[in-house]
C-alpha cells in the first residue's frame, strides 16, 4: 500500500468508489462512498435523501456535495440547488450528471452568501477539517434569517470527538487529516455560538439530522 500525497484525499476515495477510514488508534470504518455516489444505493439510503429533500423548502446550497447525489434529488423538484465540493474528481462526476457543482473549498467565498433558504451539512460533512464550530459558522453566514441548516450527527457520540484520520483503499492510503464527530450534546453546544437554534431533530435508519433555524 502506497501512501498517498495528493492534498485531497477523497480525490482517491471517489475515484476507487470504496474506501475506510482508519483513526489513530487503529480503529477503522467503512465509508459509504457507494451511497454518495449513489452507485449501489438501497431503499432506506434512497428514503433519507427523500426526508432530506423534504426539508428543503427553498434555494439549497450543499456543502460537501461529493457526487452531487442531493444536489440532484432537489433539482428534480425544482428546487434551486448549488453543490460545493473541495474534491475535484467528486466535481467532474458530480457534472457528470448534469448538476450544478462548484469545485471550491466551503469556506472560500461563495455565491449567494446570506440568501440561501437552506444550507446542508449531511455525511458527516459537519466534522470537515476538525474544526465542527468553523464549519457550522459558515453554514449559518450563507442561509437568510429564517433559513435553516440542516447537519447529520452521529448517532454513536454523545457530545464532540476530535480524531485525526486517514482514507485507505486497496491500494493507497492518504495522509492524515483532522476530522471531528459530533452528537446531539455537540450540536446544541455550537448551534448557539452561531446564531442558530435547533428546531427539531429527526432519525431514519440509524441515521440522525438537526434542523436549525438560523435567527
Amino acid at each position: 500500500m502506497t501512501t498517498s500525497a495528493v492534498p485531497n484525499p477523497f480525490d482517491a476515495m471517489f475515484a476507487a468508489g470504496h474506501t475506510v477510514l482508519r483513526r489513530t488508534d487503529g480503529s477503522t470504518h467503512q465509508w459509504p462512498v457507494h451511497r454518495w455516489c449513489d452507485t449501489d444505493a438501497d431503499d432506506l439510503d434512497r428514503q433519507f435523501d427523500t426526508l432530506v429533500a423534504d426539508r428543503c423548502r427553498g434555494s439549497t446550497i450543499d456543502l460537501g456535495c461529493g457526487p452531487g447525489r442531493l444536489v440532484d434529488v432537489l433539482v428534480t423538484r425544482r428546487i434551486i440547488a448549488l453543490g460545493v465540493d473541495s474534491s475535484g474528481v467528486a466535481v467532474s462526476m458530480a457534472r457528470a450528471r448534469g448538476v450544478s457543482v462548484l469545485h471550491r473549498d466551503i469556506h472560500g467565498p461563495l455565491p449567494g452568501e446570506g440568501r440561501w433558504t437552506t444550507a446542508l451539512l449531511i455525511d458527516g460533512n459537519i466534522g470537515i477539517g476538525g474544526a465542527p464550530d468553523r464549519v457550522l459558522a459558515r453554514a449559518a453566514q450563507l442561509v437568510r434569517p429564517g433559513g435553516t441548516v440542516l447537519v447529520e450527527i452521529d448517532p454513536e457520540v454523545e457530545h464532540i470527538e476530535y480524531d485525526e484520520v486517514r482514507v485507505e483503499g486497496e491500494r493507497y492510503a492518504s495522509t492524515w487529516f483532522p476530522w471531528a464527530r459530533i452528537g446531539l450534546l455537540g450540536a446544541e453546544s455550537l448551534c448557539h455560538g452561531c446564531g442558530l437554534t435547533i428546531r427539531q431533530t429527526w432519525a431514519h435508519a440509524g441515521r440522525q439530522v438537526v434542523e436549525m433555524i438560523r435567527t
